[in-house]
């Protein structure tokens, strides 16, 4: 997992240029929880920027006939007073808190720990990941928190291949974020 330093470049994906994140506009239930996210990965950022357009295309959030979406880019310069909490790997930890910020009342003590938190950090459960989170939830793999089911998922996972995510939480987060530009992503290449 990239460490966040001075001058760290983030990409966010969505049907918009985003100059100036604001949290009540970020959904409560992602993985991290309610929060402005961001990943070290271009490309990952604009698969999320075409995703983003087609739902608010479909929701009516946006004209029918909008052909991109857009990457916004923020450089980081980070407060030492921050609360981090980094999950290095797509392990047993990280799971209980994706799933406890997605399914209200599941690892209540997971969310009770993360509330101080200022910037969560780990992998991504992306569209690929999300059947298996879902199987997990549903508890396929057996009772939710349960070794058996703990270790079914992960692997199921195959969190070598997850990209990761940066998910700030706090106004005070988000003051150490400053946009340097952005740029359009088209649906269909050209």
């Amino acid at each position: 997992m990239k460490r966040l330093t001075d001058g760290f470049i983030l990409y966010h994906g969505s049907y918009c240029e985003v100059t100036h994140p604001d949290l009540k506009r970020c959904a409560k239930y992602k993985d991290f929880g309610q929060g402005f996210y961001l990943t070290t990965s271009k490309t990952q950022a604009e698969n999320f920027s075409r995703l983003s357009t087609r739902k608010a295309i479909a929701n009516r959030q946006i004209p029918a006939n909008q052909t991109y979406g857009i990457v916004s880019v923020f450089s980081l310069s980070l407060d030492p007073s921050l609360s981090i909490q980094v999950y290095e790997e797509a392990d047993i930890e990280w799971l209980h808190c994706i799933v406890g910020h997605r399914k209200k009342h599941s690892f209540p003590e997971v969310i009770e720990a993360m509330k101080d938190r200022d910037i969560l950090v780990g992998k991504i459960a992306n569209d690929q990941t999300n059947a298996t989170i879902a199987a997990y939830i549903a508890e396929t793999f057996g009772p939710l928190g349960s070794s058996t089911a703990d270790e079914i998922c992960i692997r199921l996972l195959l969190p070598e291949r997850l990209q990761d995510q940066y998910c700030f939480r706090t106004n005070k987060a988000l003051r150490c974020l400053h946009f340097e530009r952005s740029e359009q992503i088209w649906l269909k290449e050209k």
